[in-house]
């Protein structure tokens, strides 16, 4: 006769554990609380989508409406009739296309500079730590409480006269580029996340032989690719609406963004084409927006500043 199989202990089963919040089931059984917290809801929904979903729609009804029924009912949100063809009579009058090259230039130039500096700068405070870190970081942290309006005037000296260099790069892509990598923030940003990676792997790859290049290259930048994401989407982003300064110092026609030609063609442009005009100009950020959203909230949760 075989022996009998031995039975396996019963695991006892664990209770299972509702995640925190801010509220226990007993409260939202209460009226009075769920009442509340879903009209609370329904108010923030409503503010949300008035405050953000309407100026959009008003937008693409305003860009397929004539200039009659702008005029006549300028709050209504249905066209009458819709003028589909606005859009791409806009494209060639406003000369959309080649003003939108100019804003992919001067936006990917930005982003790649931002994206440099910002990167290696954070890399040398959070990992390599070099003695004069602290006064560095302690002058970045100074910037962010400067009003960029300050600086304005001084920062269009140095690009109408470079230092040691003695030549000015306005009227180029460059001088719209190089400014954009004096980002306090997104270095701050890139410096906090670099400190919450583990210094053993650093140490190790020091004893096996790798250099301060290897380990950026090979270990810090494969692991951040969250924070270069949102890096990439506050460059991108500011780089596109950005107006004051590409007006400043791009005075040549030909060279400047949708954000600062739009407004200079307004006075001579219908004003169903320039909306539509607009519409063209937001489609692009709104659409890196949706792409990108999941990689950017991962960063941004990933991401706390620190002193």
């Amino acid at each position: 006769m075989t022996a009998p199989a031995p039975q396996r202990p019963l695991r006892r089963r664990e209770p299972r554990v509702r995640d925190r919040a801010l509220l226990s089931t007993f409260d939202w059984r209460r009226p009075r609380v769920f009442v509340g917290w879903r009209a609370m809801h329904v108010v923030l929904f409503v503010g949300l989508l008035a405050f953000g979903a309407i100026p959009i729609v008003w937008m693409v009804r305003a860009a397929v409406s004539s200039t009659t029924d702008l005029l006549q009912h300028p709050l209504s949100l249905i066209p009458d009739p819709a003028r589909w063809e606005n859009i791409p009579t806009a494209w060639d009058l406003l000369d959309i296309g080649q003003y939108l090259v100019n804003t992919v230039v001067l936006v990917g130039g930005s982003w790649l500079v931002q994206l440099i500096v910002s990167a290696t700068a954070g890399y040398a405070l959070a990992v390599i730590r070099p003695w004069y870190g602290k006064v560095v970081y302690g002058a970045f942290l100074v910037t962010l409480f400067v009003p960029g309006t300050v600086t304005l005037i001084a920062l269009y000296l140095t690009v109408l006269d470079l230092p040691l260099l003695g030549i000015g790069i306005t009227d180029t892509p460059w001088a719209v580029w190089l400014p954009a990598g004096a980002n306090a923030f997104t270095i701050l940003l890139v410096k906090q996340f670099f400190e919450e990676i583990p210094r053993d792997l650093f140490e190790a790859a020091q004893l096996d032989g790798a250099g301060w290049w290897t380990i950026f290259w090979r270990i810090v930048l494969p692991m951040s690719r969250p924070i270069l994401a949102v890096v990439s989407l506050l460059s991108i982003m500011s780089a596109w609406k950005e107006f004051l300064w590409p007006l400043i110092v791009l005075s040549d026609p030909t060279t400047q963004p949708l954000a600062v030609a739009l407004p200079r063609l307004a006075q001579a442009t219908d004003p169903a084409y320039l909306i539509a005009g607009m519409l063209i100009a937001s489609i692009p950020p709104i659409l890196i927006f949706l792409i990108f959203q999941r990689s950017i909230v991962r960063g941004i949760g990933f991401t706390g500043l620190k002193g």
